[in-house]
C-alpha cells in the first residue's frame, strides 16, 4: 500500500522573510518612538503641564524707613486695611446663583435673554454684593459693587482676592475683625503704604512714591509661569527716588496649582516671604527743619542750614510745599492741580535761582583782599549816598546811606554799596568771577537729590559778549559787586558758600546723608591773612549787633551767649505774566554762621516778596528765619548740657 504524497514548502521562502523583516522594522520604529516620547519628550510634556497648571503671585516687600539724624522716622510704613473677597471659596455659591439667574431669565422672550457670559456676570455681581452688604451692615455704609471692576478682576487676576473696600480706618478694621467669621470668604487684608509722620516737613527732600504695577521677585519660580502681581511702590522724587534701589523691599509671593477654571488649589507649592528694604538715615534735624518752615509760613522762599564741619544739611526748607500723606495711596488730580497752581512742585532751596544781593559782598570782599585791591583798615572812597558810573547814578541803600569814610568791617555791617562799587571796580569783573568759581559757584553742588538744575550763573565780560553780543560796562561791574545784575545763585549754594567762609576754606560739598563720626570736610584755604579774615568776621558780627540785621540780637530775638556772624541782602526778580513783564519783586536774603568764633552751623535764607515794587529787606524778613533755626539749635544743645560747648566737634 502506497502512502499519499506530503506537500512541503521550502524552508526559506523569500517573500515570507521579507514580510517578517517589515514587521520587525515596524516594531523597532514603534519601540523607538515610544522610547523617544518617554525619554526625550516627557520633560517637555511635564513642563507644558506645569506651565498650564501653575500660577505665580508676586507680593512686593515694604520699603525701608527714612530717619532724621537723631533716629526719628521721617518716612515709614503704615498698615493699609482692606476688605477682600476670596472668589475661589465662592465656586459652589456662584454656580447656584448662576442657575437661579438662568431660571429667572427663562420667563423672558428668548430674544431678550442675556447671553451666557452676561448671565455669569450678573451672578458674580449678585454674590459679591451680598457679601459687601454684610460689610455695609457692620460699618453702617451703603457701598455698591462696581461691575466693571469685578469683571476685570475675574478675567485678569482671578487668583488674587477681590477688594471690596479699601483704606479702612483703624476703628473699622477693629469692628470687622471682631465680627467677621474666621472661615468667611470675606477677610481683612493688610498691605503696606508710605506714611509721613511730619506731613509736609522736608517734603522736597524726602520726595514721594508712585504705584509700581510690575514688581520683580528675584530667584523665585520661573518667569514663564503666568504671574499675578500685587501693586508695589517706587520712588518718584527726592530721596525716595535717589535711593530707590536701597529702600526698595525684596518681593516674595507664592506658587499655586490651579484647577481648569483658574481657581487656586491650597496649599501653595512654594512660598517666599517678602523682605523690607534697607533704611536710610538723613542729615536732616527735624526740629530745626520745622522751626524754619514755621517761621517762613505762607511766604515763598527757602532756608538751608549746614553743619560747618561735615557739610551735612541740617535744614532744607522750600515753600510753598505739599502734604506728603496726600500722595497715599495715590495723588488725586485735584490735589496735583492745587500743588501746581501754588507753585509747590518747585524746590526753591535747590533750584531757585536769584541774584544774591548784598550777601555776595562777602565774596567781593574776599576777591578784593586776595588781589590787594582793598586793605581792611583803610577807606577806599567816601560815601555820600550816590556815585556816578558811566553816566548813571548808583545809590547806596536807595539813597538813604551816607556812610562817609568807612573801613571794611563797617562797610560789611552797614552794607555800604558805594564802598563795594569802588571795591568791585578795583577788583575787576574777571577777578570777581574767578574768585566765585573757586567757591564752586557756576556749578551744581552734587547734593544727593535728583534733578538739581540750579547751576548758578557767574557772568563776566566774555560771557556777556558770547550770550548777548554786548560789551561789559562799568555799571555791570557795579551791580556785580553788590550781587545784582546777571549773577544768579541758589539758597543751597549760598549756604555752602557761608559754610566755606566759616571754615576759612574755598568750598563745601553738601550731603543729605548722616554718618556717625563723619569726617571734617577739607578744602584749600581761602588764602586770607588772619587780620583780613578777622575784619570780615568782625563786620559780619557787626551786621547782627549794630548793622542791618541787628533785629536778631535784640529783644525777643536775642539768643543769649552766642555771637552770630551774618550778612543781609536785598535783590530784585523780574515778574512775568503770560509772557509779559509785570514788574519786579524784592528778594530778602540773609546768610550767617554761628557761633562766630567757633562756627558749627551755617545758614542761608531767601524769601520772595509778594507785592511788586514792595520793599522787602533781608534784615527784617529773612534774618528772623535764620534766628529761629539758631535758637532751636542752641536750645537743643543747652538741653544736653547746662554748659554747652559751642566749639566745633
Amino acid at each position: 500500500m502506497s502512502s499519499a504524497p506530503i506537500e512541503t514548502h521550502a524552508a526559506r521562502n523569500p517573500r515570507l522573510l521579507a514580510f517578517y523583516g517589515l514587521v520587525a522594522l515596524l516594531v523597532l520604529v514603534l519601540i523607538a518612538g515610544v522610547g523617544y516620547q518617554q525619554l526625550f519628550q516627557s520633560w517637555k510634556n511635564s513642563e507644558e503641564e506645569r506651565i498650564q497648571s501653575q500660577r505665580r503671585i508676586i507680593v512686593p516687600g515694604p520699603r525701608g524707613n527714612i530717619y532724621d539724624r537723631e533716629g526719628r522716622v521721617l518716612v515709614g510704613n503704615r498698615a493699609r486695611f482692606s476688605v477682600v473677597l476670596n472668589l475661589a471659596d465662592l465656586r459652589p455659591e456662584l454656580r447656584t446663583e448662576y442657575r437661579r439667574v438662568v431660571e429667572n431669565y427663562r420667563k423672558f422672550p428668548k430674544e431678550e435673554r442675556p447671553t451666557g457670559d452676561q448671565l455669569a456676570r450678573i451672578a458674580r455681581q449678585a454674590v459679591a454684593q451680598r457679601y459687601l452688604d454684610q460689610i455695609n451692615g457692620i460699618l453702617a455704609r451703603r457701598e455698591q459693587v462696581k461691575p466693571r471692576d469685578l469683571d476685570r478682576h475675574f478675567n485678569q487676576t482671578l487668583l488674587l482676592p477681590y477688594t471690596l473696600l479699601d483704606d479702612l480706618s483703624p476703628e473699622e478694621y477693629a469692628r470687622l475683625v471682631e465680627r467677621l467669621p474666621v472661615n468667611s470668604p470675606l477677610q481683612v487684608y493688610a498691605s503696606s503704604v508710605r506714611h509721613y509722620p511730619y506731613g509736609s516737613a522736608a517734603a522736597h527732600v524726602l520726595g514721594y512714591v508712585g504705584i509700581d504695577n510690575d514688581p520683580e521677585a528675584e530667584d523665585f519660580g520661573s518667569d514663564d509661569l503666568l504671574t499675578f502681581k500685587m501693586k508695589g511702590a517706587f520712588g518718584r522724587d527726592g530721596l525716595e527716588k535717589r535711593f530707590d534701589a536701597l529702600l526698595q523691599g525684596q518681593a516674595g509671593g507664592a506658587i499655586y496649582r490651579v484647577d481648569p477654571a483658574g481657581y487656586k488649589i491650597n496649599p501653595p507649592l512654594e512660598k517666599k516671604a517678602p523682605k523690607q528694604g534697607q533704611n536710610l538715615t538723613t542729615s536732616i534735624d527735624i526740629d530745626l527743619q520745622q522751626a524754619a518752615e514755621e517761621t517762613i509760613g505762607d511766604r515763598t522762599g527757602a532756608a538751608v542750614a549746614i553743619d560747618v564741619r561735615t557739610g551735612e544739611v541740617l535744614v532744607m526748607a522750600s515753600k510753598p510745599d505739599y502734604d506728603l500723606n496726600k500722595f497715599v495711596p495715590r495723588l488725586s488730580s485735584a490735589y496735583a492741580e492745587e500743588i501746581k497752581t501754588k507753585g509747590a512742585w518747585f524746590n526753591q532751596a535747590m533750584n531757585g535761582l536769584y541774584p544774591p544781593g548784598s550777601t555776595f559782598k562777602i565774596l567781593t570782599t574776599i576777591a578784593a583782599l586776595e588781589r590787594a585791591a582793598i586793605v581792611p583798615d583803610r577807606p577806599i572812597t567816601f560815601c555820600d549816598g550816590t556815585v556816578q558810573i558811566g553816566g548813571r547814578t548808583f545809590y547806596c541803600d536807595n539813597g538813604r546811606g551816607h556812610h562817609g569814610h568807612v573801613t571794611l568791617a563797617d562797610a560789611i555791617a552797614y552794607s555800604c554799596d558805594v564802598y563795594y562799587y569802588e571795591a568791585g571796580r578795583l577788583t575787576t569783573p574777571d577777578g570777581i568771577a574767578e574768585e566765585a568759581r573757586k567757591f564752586h559757584f557756576g556749578q551744581k553742588t552734587g547734593i544727593e537729590l535728583p534733578a538739581e538744575t540750579g547751576s548758578s550763573l557767574v557772568p563776566d565780560p566774555a560771557w556777556k559778549k558770547s550770550r548777548k553780543n554786548e560789551a561789559w560796562f562799568g555799571g555791570d561791574t557795579a551791580n556785580y559787586s553788590i550781587g545784582q545784575g546777571f549773577l544768579l545763585v541758589s539758597p543751597l549754594q549760598m549756604a555752602c558758600f557761608t559754610a566755606s567762609v566759616a571754615r576759612n576754606e574755598l568750598y563745601t560739598i553738601p550731603t543729605l546723608i548722616h554718618r556717625d563720626n563723619a569726617p571734617t570736610q577739607r578744602a584749600p584755604s581761602i588764602g586770607l591773612s588772619a587780620h583780613e579774615r578777622d575784619a570780615i568776621v568782625t563786620g559780619m558780627i557787626g551786621t547782627t549787633t549794630y548793622g542791618t540785621a541787628s533785629i536778631i540780637t535784640k529783644g525777643p530775638y536775642k539768643v543769649p551767649g552766642i555771637d552770630i556772624a551774618g550778612k543781609t541782602g536785598t535783590a530784585q526778580k523780574d515778574v512775568y505774566e503770560d509772557g509779559k513783564f509785570k514788574g519786579k519783586i524784592n528778594i530778602a536774603w540773609f546768610i550767617c554762621f554761628a557761633p562766630a568764633e567757633h562756627p558749627e552751623i551755617a545758614i542761608a535764607v531767601a524769601l520772595e516778596g509778594d507785592t511788586i515794587g514792595e520793599t522787602y529787606g533781608g534784615g527784617l524778613n529773612a534774618a528772623p528765619v535764620a534766628n529761629a533755626i539758631i535758637r532751636k539749635y542752641v536750645e537743643k544743645k543747652t538741653a544736653v548740657s547746662t554748659k554747652p560747648d559751642f566749639k566745633v566737634k
